[in-house]
């Protein structure tokens, strides 16, 4: 098992304020890169992909972020004080991954009720999550 140079078509870019696997990043130890792939084997050596770190400080990290496509969240219009419930939502497709004070990720979603009416053709909206632990 080597790196054949296929994975560099792969090769993931640093998001900033945001951790590369939290940002659904993975990482062959092979080809020693980040790539962006849906499978688990590296597409290049066929090596299994690690999806999480293996540092503790990481990992802890990793757990306070647990946001991913397809999580599903309450949206408040107030989020510090969880005021003014607008419904709970599933997250589609991650827009910008800023995580400093204050600000949180930009996601569109779908809210779950009009999934359920509409089906999956119903309407997506741009909103920012945050977390109560930034």
């Amino acid at each position: 098992m080597t790196c054949k140079g296929v994975c560099d078509r792969y090769k993931a870019k640093r998001v900033s304020g945001m951790g590369r696997y939290a940002s659904g990043q993975k990482r062959c130890q092979i080809c020693e890169i980040f790539i962006e792939w849906d499978g688990r084997w590296c597409p290049c050596c066929k090596y299994r992909l690690r999806a999480k770190p293996r540092n503790l400080v990481y990992k802890e990290k990793l757990a306070k972020m647990n946001l991913k496509a397809g999580s599903e969240v309450k949206i408040y219009k107030k989020w510090e004080t969880k005021e003014e419930f607008e419904g709970e939502a599933i997250l589609i497709t991650l827009i910008k991954a800023s995580i400093k004070k204050g600000k949180g990720q930009k996601w569109i979603i779908k809210f779950k009720q009009d999934v359920y009416t509409d089906g999956e053709n119903c309407k997506t909206y741009p909103r920012t999550i945050r977390l109560l632990n930034q």
